[in-house]
């Protein structure tokens, strides 16, 4: 068998490399550059040192979107998670009919998030969304304007956190189905035999023998939920009175609405840094857990 050279091999990654150069490397170190500097029109650039950053950090910075974003992954994530674990133990088994059942649940998978907002911004409207006349019919709602769900601060968030559910939901749904597949069947059958309930064995055997699998794709859930822009924005735009409005948004409509380069690129910076020290903190918790004594 003929042996490969290190310079074929080079020569193999250099497309990579130069992509990743390009479209990963170079962007993070001309936006970390613009975050020191107040960028104007022209593109002249203005170092400020850490201004951009202090005000980030003030009052009337990102304070609000860093609240909404966290109010965002703790709704949308948690339900995710209890809704895909609930249908992955229903999928567990194959009855007959389950394989059809769950490759129609993987639909919304297919649907781009900025599409999947614009069908949810049609279906929660006050005058022609189903929703609202689906409650009216079995009595909740009074009349379809009793919940406003994109013109009220109270509901904008939760209806964004409504849309990203119904999208990502068979997401958890799939890993979580993978990870109770991959359980020792030998191990539930004894379960049962030792005179375990169906609870029981949920909690004890299953939830424990998937933590890996759903550690990980909860970490994949809360980092996508945490940047997540497409939904939000087709259904609210970060209003209204930025109730709706998150780190992505703010980002975007500093950087794109009001041309502040130097100040988005301070608040993405940021962004990115939490987001790699959560990554970190959530991996090396995973992968090296602590040792009983």
């Amino acid at each position: 068998m003929r042996l490969i050279s290190k310079k074929t091999l080079l020569l193999f990654f250099l497309p990579g490399a130069v992509f990743m150069g390009m479209f990963l490397i170079y962007p993070i170190i001309k936006m970390a550059v613009d975050s020191f500097c107040k960028v104007g029109i022209t593109g002249s650039r203005t170092f400020i040192g850490l201004d951009n950053y202090i005000k980030a950090f003030s009052t009337g910075g990102m304070g609000l979107q860093l609240k909404n974003t966290i109010i965002y992954i703790l709704v949308a994530v948690s339900i995710e998670t209890v809704l895909g674990f609930i249908f992955a133990l229903l999928f567990e088994s194959n009855y007959k009919g389950s394989k059809i059942i769950r490759s129609l649940m993987m639909t919304p998978l297919m649907i781009a998030p900025l599409v999947a907002g614009l069908i949810w911004k049609l279906m929660l409207s006050s005058n022609f969304g189903i929703v609202n006349e689906i409650l009216v019919r079995i009595g909740i709602l009074k009349s379809t304007s009793d919940i406003l769900w994109l013109a009220d601060p109270r509901w904008s968030l939760f209806a964004c956190c409504i849309a990203d559910i119904w999208l990502t939901t068979p997401f958890m749904m799939l890993m979580i189905l993978a990870g109770l597949q991959g359980l020792d069947s030998a191990v539930t059958e004894a379960s049962r035999i030792d005179g375990a309930n169906a609870l029981q064995e949920i909690f004890y055997i299953k939830l424990p023998g998937i933590k890996p699998v759903l550690l990980t794709a909860l970490s994949v859930r809360i980092i996508d939920a945490a940047k997540t822009f497409d939904i939000i924005w087709a259904m609210t735009q970060g209003g209204p009175n930025s109730s709706s409005e998150t780190i992505s948004i703010i980002i975007y409509k500093q950087l794109v609405k009001y041309n502040n380069t130097g100040y988005a690129s301070a608040m993405a910076i940021i962004f990115i840094a939490v987001l790699v020290v959560f990554t970190l903190v959530f991996m090396q918790s995973l992968w090296n857990p602590k040792k009983k004594a």
